[in-house]
């Protein structure tokens, strides 16, 4: 990981919804959080990752205790680990003994564990730093070059699904800059490692589960895929390739769009180009809703509007709601569509509130933040302007 990104994980924790848990209210993530973010949060089902193979309760309880978690441990003498592979041996048929050697090579990695931590609260949010770190010179010029390169497939693409070209170029390159960061782990490694050693947390054994079910979907990716188990990369969470999709979402969004055969989100930019917009549109895109995404805001000093915060990832609310509840636009709302509040901390500057509409909501689905969709707009916008 560069050390770029590295600075980008170690803050993420900032947000409530960067913990990749089935957690519902949104959150904003502090300006240094995204490379830790979007793999927590797709982790979470934001993101995708809605095909997790469920585990059985018993399995899912259990844990290695803290003296097993260190850089000694030894998963193939884990009864739980083992527990888990007799699971998946029989659930998918699977040859034991092959699941045996597998496990053998796996290996604890303490930095998954360690960038899974809650970081100390504190620093305030601000979406005006975390849009400088996202909006910036490399990425646009990286945009820039991807459109003209795959300018044909995301016409396609915008055709077929309705996902504008834009907001598809703005999630790859906030995900990865378009190949560049996809991540250096072993995905086994690190979902394994997270299954089973998952630091002390509130939502522990939540999180072990979701681990868990993705561990059994790399293996039933990488069989489907006919590739070397050991071989997938991807970040400390274990997200994968271009767009970073956890294993059980490549399986249940994941496109071949080259048709080719078979889905590389990691080699093939147009496989990521329809998986992408797969993705958006099986959370919600609307693809009648062709105008801006979100809208300006003001705010009255009453604060009857804070009720209409917080209520979910949906738009839920008519125009006429939020006006009565003291929230105003300059611009002119789209009659029979339903809306949301949202707001941008900006530490001890005013915060910045926005009137979102669905494909806003959708977008967070791929990560539940409103800084992340926030920035894959205005990335993405920033890269059409700055194309010839």
């Amino acid at each position: 990981m560069k050390f770029t990104s590295l600075l980008l994980a170690l803050a993420v924790s900032a947000s409530p919804l960067s913990q990749a848990a089935p957690a519902k209210k949104p959150g904003k993530k502090s300006a240094q959080s995204h490379s830790k973010a979007k793999a927590k949060a797709k982790a979470k089902g934001a993101r995708k990752a809605g095909a997790s193979v469920a585990v059985p309760a018993a399995v899912a309880a259990t844990a290695l205790t803290a003296a097993e978690a260190g850089d000694a441990v030894v998963f193939s003498e884990s009864e739980a680990v083992n527990a888990f592979a007799d699971e998946v041996a029989l659930r998918h048929g699977f040859p034991r003994a092959e699941l045996a050697a597998l496990i053998g090579q796996i290996r604890y990695i303490d930095t998954a564990v360690q960038l899974v931590k809650p970081a100390p609260k504190g620093k305030p949010k601000n979406w005006q730093n975390y849009s400088r770190v996202t909006i910036e010179p490399i990425r646009i010029k990286a945009g820039v070059a991807f459109w003209n390169q795959h300018a044909a497939v995301l016409a396609r693409a915008q055709a077929e699904y309705g996902v504008p070209a834009e907001i598809i170029v703005g999630i790859i390159g906030v995900e990865t800059i378009y190949g560049r960061q996809t991540g250096r782990f072993r995905v086994l490694d690190v979902l394994t490692t997270l299954a089973f050693a998952y630091p002390e947390a509130p939502n522990r054994a939540a999180r072990m589960a979701f681990f868990r079910g993705e561990l059994e979907n790399a293996l039933v990716l990488a069989r489907k895929s006919n590739i070397e188990p050991l071989s997938l990369l991807g970040s400390f969470a274990g997200a994968i390739g271009m767009p970073q999709f956890m294993p059980g979402s490549v399986l249940a969004y994941g496109v071949d769009y080259d048709n080719n055969g078979s889905i590389d989100l990691r080699g093939s930019a147009v496989d990521a180009i329809g998986s992408v917009a797969s993705f958006l549109v099986q959370h919600g895109w609307q693809a009648k809703q062709t105008g801006p995404l979100v809208y300006p805001a003001s705010v009255s000093d009453d604060r009857a509007w804070e009720s209409l915060l917080n209520q979910g990832l949906a738009a839920k609310f008519r125009a006429e709601d939020l006006r009565a509840g003291g929230v105003s636009t300059s611009a002119v709302l789209p009659a029979n569509q339903r809306f949301g509040l949202i707001d941008l901390p900006n530490g001890p500057d005013p915060t910045e509130y926005r009137i979102a509409t669905d494909n806003f909501f959708a977008i967070t689905q791929y990560n539940r933040s409103y800084f992340y969709a926030m920035s894959v707009i205005e990335l993405g916008r920033a890269i059409r302007q700055n194309r010839p």
